[in-house]
């Protein structure tokens, strides 16, 4: 996949919603914001995420201290501020080099770690908005897969952290299965606990509770934008398992 291009091509799509949007429009699924607070998270993110890769930082930098942060007042303005804003980032990343170690919340990453995280958090984000105005949301159906797997990257590395309690707990485990054409393994994903420790892979098995429908449709769900009734996802085994795993998962 081309994450640069895709990235690039998610964020226009999402300045194109709010640019259509009364930014007033409250988001459900980030409450307490409304469509210009996730406009300006989202545009402030991506050049957080730029100074960190073009300053080659190894510490955290202060949101207070992005350049540029905050967009200019004329909506045409900023939605060309948010777009600016992704392609700093691509180009820091090819002037830095995609190998070169940065910080990032999860420690050290490859510079080029970043350009698929703000992909995945701006398809998100487009998700909320669409969510939020009744407007309709596609992925192209790797692009969501790979999105599940980032999120699952993230949660091995975060779950349990800090005394919180894993999202799976002891024997219990979690299949999902995209029935998307064309993906074959990489549409199959079994989480499970190994001690402490939660763990995944590609692997087709039943699990404790199976959840089998669309990638874009499987990725929402696990991000909490959308509930299972609301989707044509089918679900197979103890849905307290699922419960419990969006319980303790990030939204």
């Amino acid at each position: 996949m081309d994450y640069a291009s895709t990235y690039l091509a998610e964020t226009r799509a999402l300045g194109e919603l709010i640019r259509a949007a009364d930014q007033s429009t409250p988001v459900p699924t980030c409450p307490g914001w409304n469509l210009e607070q996730l406009f300006r998270h989202v545009g402030r993110g991506d050049r957080w995420a730029a100074q960190i890769v073009r300053d080659r930082m190894d510490t955290f930098l202060d949101f207070r201290s992005v350049e540029g942060g905050k967009p200019p007042p004329e909506l045409d303005d900023a939605i060309a501020w948010l777009n600016d804003g992704a392609q700093l980032l691509v180009d820091a990343v090819e002037v830095a080099g995609g190998d070169t170690p940065v910080w990032t919340f999860l420690g050290p990453r490859p510079a080029n770690w970043w350009v698929r995280r703000r992909l995945h958090e701006n398809l998100v984000h487009r998700a909320d908005a669409a969510l939020a105005v009744g407007a309709d949301f596609t992925l192209d159906a790797a692009v969501a897969a790979d999105g599940i797997d980032e999120f699952l990257e993230r949660i091995v590395i975060q779950a349990g952290k800090d005394g919180a309690a894993l999202p799976l707990e002891g024997g219990d485990t979690l299949h999902l299965h995209a029935t998307d054409p064309g993906l074959g393994e990489a549409g199959e994903w079994t989480v499970a606990v190994d001690d402490v420790v939660i763990t995944w892979s590609h692997e087709h098995g039943k699990g404790t509770v199976a959840l089998r429908g669309a990638a874009t449709e499987l990725l929402l769900a696990m991000t909490r934008r959308v509930p299972l009734a609301e989707t044509g996802i089918a679900v197979f085994g103890d849905e307290a398992v699922w419960r419990r795993w969006l319980d303790r998962t990030p939204l």
